[in-house]
């Protein structure tokens, strides 16, 4: 079989990595792909810049499967383009992708079938957005309604918090993404990250992560687009069937009842309040750093596994019994000003490390980066202490200048 994966980052190397151990797959395209993607898959022509343009691609090259990264290239419609052709895609309709192309759709939507979530209001304005801070008795989260890398939510302490995110959302802060915002009441509680492999009424369940936004140790700092993750969590079986029976069937049954034909991964962040699990938001592809925690975890044949989904087969998840961490290096400076072009030489690694590409490139022989977030390095372990020594060790082997990392990710789990 032939497979495409579309996208750059950390993500996307890491699900090519774990498709190419596929028997039944037999050459893997990358678009646009990076350094490390190209090792073990063929690049698409750098002529083909157009998701129009990488259809006719894949219709002539008979791919078999395309496998969706990014949101953007969901949101842009490229399911519907491919599947217009005939091609198969993992990776939901731009009508689905309305979940995580628009917060303010999934909100609704969540409000539609009774999934628990956190109280909010839709501002098309920003003086529709003051008012309502001004009169809001619990403290707030400030979202842009449309994408923006993980990086358009304000988690605010303050009513000047709130009114000055506000002003930087319909200032422009994040574009087209701004022009409409979502404020939430802020919940309390651990955050976890369910993916869920879904194709109409049927679905599997990946491992629970847990990603770490904050851009520097003790979870302070900015929200980034991830400087680290873990997996399993382990949150006991009764919350576990409480997250399934509230959340997720709900969710999966809701789209279906509103005629949305979902192919692809419901990712769904959650609060773990003291209320019970709260619906953050949904995403419609895989976490980014959370997958590269997660494929050194499936002992299962991914590509069958998602065949298996499309062709409404039984699905079987078999799981190594080990933990996983995930740390990102990023450039110095990240998730605001940092440079680029810094030369990297990847060190040798042991069985239990790995290293997926997240922004980088290839300039007259040598890697060098071209992303804020640089390196996902992923260690594995019988248990998260030594997860973390495989993955820190690897870290600090990494040759970059001013290189920066968090150092305490999965530390509040040890």
């Amino acid at each position: 079989m032939r497979v495409l994966v579309t996208g750059q980052g950390g993500r996307e190397h890491a699900l090519t990595w774990k498709l190419a151990q596929s028997p039944y797959v037999k050459e893997i395209y990358a678009w646009p792909g990076n350094p490390g993607i190209f090792e073990i898959a063929k690049p698409v022509s750098k002529e083909i810049d157009t998701l129009l343009a990488l259809k006719e691609f894949a219709w002539k090259e008979k791919i078999d499967l395309t496998i969706v990264g990014p949101e953007k290239h969901l949101a842009a419609g490229i399911a519907d383009l491919f599947q217009a052709e005939g091609l198969q895609v993992f990776g939901p309709s731009k009508n689905a992708a309305r979940l995580e192309s628009s917060k303010a759709f999934a909100k609704a939507f969540m409000v539609r079938h009774q999934i628990p979530t956190a109280k909010y209001f839709e501002a098309d304005t920003e003086d529709s957005a003051c008012s309502y801070i001004q009169e809001a008795k619990y403290q707030l989260v400030i979202k842009a309604d449309g994408l923006a890398q993980g990086k358009g939510v304000y988690v605010t302490d303050s009513k000047q918090e709130a009114f000055l995110a506000v002003q930087q959302l319909f200032g422009g802060a994040f574009g087209e993404a701004g022009r409409k915002v979502v404020i939430e009441e802020r919940l309390t509680g651990p955050e976890i990250s369910v993916f869920v492999l879904v194709h109409q009424q049927n679905y599997c369940l990946l491992p629970i992560a847990m990603d770490h936004k904050r851009a520097y140790d003790n979870d302070l700092g900015p929200n980034t687009g991830g400087m680290g993750a873990i997996a399993p969590i382990n949150i006991g079986s009764e919350l576990e069937v409480e997250i399934e029976e509230k959340i997720i069937r709900p969710s999966v049954l809701g789209l279906s009842a509103e005629g949305i034909d979902f192919c692809g991964v419901l990712f769904i962040g959650l609060m773990l309040t003291p209320n019970g699990p709260k619906v953050l938001e949904y995403n419609v592809r895989m976490g980014d750093p959370e997958t590269q925690a997660l494929m050194p975890l499936i002992d299962s044949d991914l590509y069958q596994v998602i065949t298996a989904l499309l062709d409404h087969k039984p699905i079987s998840l078999d799981l190594k019994k080990m933990v996983s961490c995930c740390v990102i290096v990023a450039a110095k400076g990240y998730p605001d000003k940092f440079q680029r072009g810094m030369s990297i030489t990847l060190p040798a690694l042991n069985r239990d490390q790995f290293i997926f590409h997240s922004g980088t490139e290839l300039k007259g022989g040598q890697v060098v980066s071209v992303g804020g977030r640089v390196l996902s390095v992923v260690g594995l372990g019988s248990n998260l202490t030594t997860a973390k020594q495989n993955a820190y060790q690897a870290v600090e082997k990494v040759i970059m200048p001013d290189k920066f990392y968090r150092r305490d990710i999965g530390d509040n789990m040890v």
